[in-house]
């Protein structure tokens, strides 16, 4: 943190993830002046549901993170110029007129509670027409099939549902009341609810899912979607009437953060999932990756994103290495800096040992919300920490896996530049640079979404001319070389991960 100048202009973002939330207030020269962190749970139900109350952590969590960063920066809450609030990608939340939730949120494609209506929609349009108008094959990531499981489930829910959001509309309205949505998430979730062209709602397939009234309006993300009310700003701390842009999701925030800016510029984002999104020179067609717009007016993009990176780590550090979460509670020590422990003695491959993360279905390339999570190869010399980085080297394997599927498309990829919890993991890097065998680059500022916010905050009012202005201010961190010798040896197991889901899927129905 630095001292403030009371000249000076400052922006605040927040950004609400998986199971924290963040904000940041920088200065007009992008220096952080405040930081705040949140930590919430999310809910699991049953098996495939995954929710979070939209009131109570994606508003209280906002709310109570920029009054924490009102008082610790000490700025009059005047001296905001602008907020920007990114949220979780692609999720799902009816909200009645007063914009008050009317049910638990729907998160993003880890939520594969709309298998069926994603097969009755292929079913009613055919593989073939859903390609032409969605560019890829419906997934769990997709909104519409979620909007069909809320109507064909919740019906007392849908009688009452005055709008249809997600996380960033949300957001934005209970801060405005005004009810938008960016271009970029509209176009990558929402299809074919509008029109690609235009941004308006495509009324040919709108009226099969919802109503029209029921949608956000379609804004760049960067336009300024309305001023902080008189009641948002006596639950905020922000003053009546501070601009608020449209905002965005994490993902693409968050790649702003890092300095994806320009054309074969890729990002690497570490949270819950792994999200990956390249600026391109085209549009892809490949069933396996998903294609579209960017924040970045004119900018194409292709994208993928993993369902477990962060929930795997997780996952071990709850249900194996819970000695290790113990020791944190008794020490102090990190449970996963003390989960690494031995694992730099473990060669490439794990002695063997192959993981498939598919713990929560997968999204791309596998586009298989049914998928499962696999330890093959186990045997009695393995210890837990040949499993675990297992699992760290099977996160590596999907990057290497979706970076030849940009290549056979024609997208050069130049820098890749990593954000988010997985960076405070060194050799979590090293190893995914061992097995891509490319180099991974950290920008100085990881604090990710929320700092990004923050930066198109700035461009909102006119801080900054344009993107490419934000170089200048985005300082470099650390830089990861892949070592040759070591990614030669892990060809062989990337080789027998690729045949792994294709070997097992079957089975992996039935269960």
């Amino acid at each position: 943190m630095m001292g403030i100048n009371m000249t000076d202009k400052y922006f605040m973002g927040i950004d609400v993830g998986t199971y924290e939330s963040k904000g940041v207030i920088i200065d007009g020269g992008c220096r952080v002046v405040a930081a705040h962190t949140e930590k919430h749970g999310m809910e699991n139900p049953q098996p495939g549901h995954f929710e979070h109350d939209a009131e109570a952590v994606w508003w209280g969590d906002f709310c109570r993170i920029s009054r924490a960063l009102l008082k610790t920066s000490g700025l009059d809450p005047a001296g905001i110029a602008a907020v920007g609030a990114s949220a979780l990608g692609a999720d799902l939340v009816a909200v009645d007129e007063d914009c008050r939730p009317l049910h638990k949120a729907i998160l993003y494609g880890i939520d594969a509670r709309a298998h069926k209506e994603i097969a009755a929609l292929n079913e009613r349009f055919g593989e073939e027409k859903v390609l032409e108008f969605n560019g890829r094959p419906l997934c769990s990531n997709d909104i519409p099939p979620k909007i069909l499981w809320l109507k064909n489930n919740l019906s007392a829910v849908w009688e009452q549902a005055h709008k249809l959001l997600t996380g960033s509309s949300f957001l934005t309205a209970k801060l405005t009341g005004q009810y938008v949505i960016d271009r970029f998430l509209a176009f990558g979730a929402f299809t074919p609810l509008y029109d690609p062209e235009t941004g308006a709602i495509d009324h040919r397939y709108c009226e099969l899912f919802c109503r029209p009234d029921q949608l956000a309006e379609v804004r760049d993300t960067t336009d300024i979607a309305g001023r902080v009310t008189a009641r948002a700003a006596a639950q905020t701390g922000l003053a009546a009437g501070t601009p608020v842009i449209v905002g965005a999701d994490d993902s693409g925030a968050e790649a702003i953060s890092t300095g994806v800016l320009q054309v074969g510029d890729m990002m690497l984002q570490f949270g819950s999932s792994l999200y990956m999104i390249a600026i391109a020179s085209h549009l892809t067609r490949d069933r396996r990756i998903w294609s579209g717009g960017f924040i970045i007016p004119g900018a194409c993009s292709v994208q993928g994103g993993t369902n477990a990176a962060g929930t795997l780590t997780r996952w071990y550090r709850d249900n194996i290495f819970f000695d290790a979460l113990a020791a944190e509670s008794d020490t102090g020590e990190n449970a996963y800096d003390l989960m690494m422990r031995g694992i730099d003695g473990i060669p490439p491959g794990s002695d063997g040992l192959l993981t498939l993360p598919y713990l929560a279905g997968e999204r791309t390339p596998l586009n298989d919300p049914r998928a499962k999570g696999v330890l093959f190869g186990l045997t009695l010399r393995h210890t837990r920490q040949h499993m675990y980085r297992s699992a760290l080297e099977s996160i590596g394997y999907s990057v290497a896996q979706h970076l030849d599927i940009f290549q056979a498309n024609g997208v050069e990829i130049r820098r890749i530049l990593a954000v988010g919890g997985g960076t405070k993991n060194p050799a979590w890097l090293q190893i995914i640079a061992d097995i891509t065998g490319c180099r991974i680059e950290t920008a100085g500022v990881t604090i990710g979404a929320s700092f990004g916010d923050a930066m198109l905050a700035a461009i909102g009012v006119g801080h900054f001319r344009d993107f490419g202005e934000l170089r200048q201010y985005i300082q470099p961190g650390t830089v990861y070389e892949p070592d040759m010798e070591r990614h030669t040896k892990y060809k062989p197991y990337r080789s027998r991960f690729d045949r792994l889901y294709a070997a097992t899927k079957d089975l992996m129905r039935e269960l």
